[in-house]
């Protein structure tokens, strides 16, 4: 049987790499995870955008959940919530997301709508 009690070491993968695995597990599961603390969402800070950062999963998320941000939780939100409520309310907020990062990698910063457009099924033209 496999120990699913450790946690994943992704720090061999790419930020590409990781961007295209929260997309494949958020398809999967269904959902995609924040931090959250007293005071609502945690946000990150580049030199030119304001980002909220997602994980895959709540393993990923709570391994940045340490030193000044020990006090977070991890929190789902479901794939259409985040469809139909978040990525409009960032994208009115200028908002950008943070793609699975990691401790000493920021990740992917992509606009809202193009992480929304790889959740969408693809359609022919």
């Amino acid at each position: 049987m496999k120990d699913t009690s450790k946690t994943p070491d992704f720090s061999h993968m790419t930020p590409e790499q990781r961007y295209q695995y929260l997309v494949e597990q958020t398809k999967a599961n269904k959902e995609l995870w924040i931090i959250q603390d007293d005071d609502g969402c945690v946000m990150l800070t580049t030199d030119d955008e304001d980002c909220i950062p997602v994980w895959p999963s709540e393993a990923a998320a709570l391994q940045w959940t340490k030193d000044e941000w020990q006090d977070c939780r991890p929190l789902s939100i479901s794939l259409s919530d985040w469809l139909e409520r978040w990525v409009p309310g960032m994208e009115d907020d200028e908002l950008f997301v943070a793609v699975f990062p990691l401790e000493d990698d920021l990740g992917v910063v992509v606009p809202p709508h193009e992480l929304e457009s790889q959740f969408k099924p693809k359609t022919k033209h």
